[in-house]
């Protein structure tokens, strides 16, 4: 038997009016999701423990099966495992994202945060505008690394776990309550605009109508992240493709392996079909037993609150990673058993993340079920079943 688990990013919503009432995955085409759902158990998750704060980092843990009460030391950790930092028992990894704020003549803090992704920056321009930053106010105390697209990280030499605001919880919103206490951290962030804001790489970018990435927002402090080794805990050899940090950092630190799939960045325009080929490659070919594949693009367009990309992005899953999967999967004649769910929702309303129940489909090749279901929240919801500590939900999928 294979495993495998299917998570769009963010995927889940709430009803639109402009969908006449339905949410994205209820207006999405979505044939392949249907499909299996017809033959599958339909559920609700909850993948955010009581208390905690919605995001990427707690609910992928879970769904991977790591309660994040036990498990959780930040964000930032996690992705300082993806690019290689040594981090020391002492250090404090802290997210340094590379965001847009506007450049009207208002003091610093009457600013508003504009974009949080800076129009999905390329890696390379960022390393760019990084090199700016770090010419002038990295040391000893402080040192930034390069990650992908806008995420980049910051350690901090025996620093402090202090509340930050994520950047995409307060989209459009003047930024003066929104800054750090800390005053060096206060003053990085004030300073970077002002290194950044006129550098030529935004003045081209304003030139060819793109948002300038002219601030540094610093958010996700942890500490140095100790997870317990996948293959251990589950008996499983274990493989994640996705093309976010975070994703390769918990991937990192359970002891899977990371495949790099070329053009997968992230965005709406990842390598789709790259992502579903290395998925049944690692299943049938490199002997694995399990892969987790990630995708981002549903939840940017959350964030961005674009119904259009958000529903292009579900439909990108559905047409051209889970209808290669089950296609190749199906030909070969292995049994399999696979997860389809997102990791939270990112509803368009609000453009950021909730702690919703999401819904999930859970697929098995050998044992399929005969059900009228289609896969989305709504019936998810009226299905019944429904596991309310989303770490359980893996052993749900490696159930025998």
């Amino acid at each position: 038997m294979k495993y495998a688990i299917m998570l769009g990013d963010g995927m889940a919503d709430e009803p639109l009016e402009e969908l006449g009432g339905m949410t994205p995955l209820e207006y999405a085409n979505t044939p392949v999701m249907d499909e299996l759902a017809a033959v599958s158990e339909l559920g609700l998750v909850h993948t955010i423990p009581e208390g905690m704060k919605p995001g990427s980092d707690t609910a992928n843990l879970s769904v991977l099966g790591y309660d994040p009460a036990i498990y959780y030391s930040g964000r930032s950790p996690l992705e300082a495992l993806s690019i290689g930092v040594p981090m020391k028992d002492t250090d404090i990894a802290l997210r340094a994202k590379i965001v847009t704020l506007s450049d009207d003549d208002v003091p610093f803090e009457e600013k508003r945060i504009l974009d949080h992704s800076s129009g999905e920056i390329s890696t390379e321009d960022a390393a760019i505008l990084l090199d700016a930053v770090r010419a002038e106010l990295q040391n000893e105390t402080y040192q930034f690394y390069v990650g992908t697209s806008y995420r980049h990280l910051l350690i901090w030499n025996q620093g402090q776990v202090i509340d930050l605001v994520q950047p995409h919880d307060v989209l459009g919103q003047v930024i003066g309550d929104k800054l750090p206490q800390d005053e060096m951290l206060r003053f990085m962030m004030k300073r970077s605009f002002e290194i950044l804001d006129h550098h030529p790489l935004n003045e081209a970018r304003r030139a060819a109508g793109k948002n300038p990435a002219n601030c540094l927002w610093f958010w996700g402090a942890g500490t140095k992240p100790m997870l317990s080794s996948f293959e251990e805990k589950n008996g499983k050899r274990g493989a994640m493709i996705s093309a976010v940090d975070l994703l390769k950092g918990i991937a990192v630190g359970a002891g899977m392996t990371n495949i790099t799939v070329e053009g997968a960045n992230g965005t709406l325009e990842t390598n789709y079909e790259g992502k579903a080929e290395a998925a049944v490659k690692a299943l049938l070919e490199d002997d694995f037993d399990f892969v987790y594949l990630h995708l981002e693009a549903p939840d940017e367009m959350g964030h961005q609150g674009s119904i259009e990309r958000k529903l292009r992005a579900i439909e990108n899953l559905d047409q051209r990673i889970l209808r290669i999967v089950k296609g190749r999967m199906d030909a070969s004649g292995v049994p399999y058993r696979m997860l389809v769910l997102p990791d939270h929702p990112t509803p368009i309303c609000v453009r950021t993340h909730t702690s919703t129940p999401v819904p999930y489909l859970l697929y098995d090749s050998t044992a399929l079920r005969n059900e009228t279901w289609k896969y989305n929240e709504r019936e998810a919801r009226a299905s019944g079943n429904y596991v309310a500590e989303g770490h359980h939900l893996i052993d749900h999928l490696f159930e025998k």
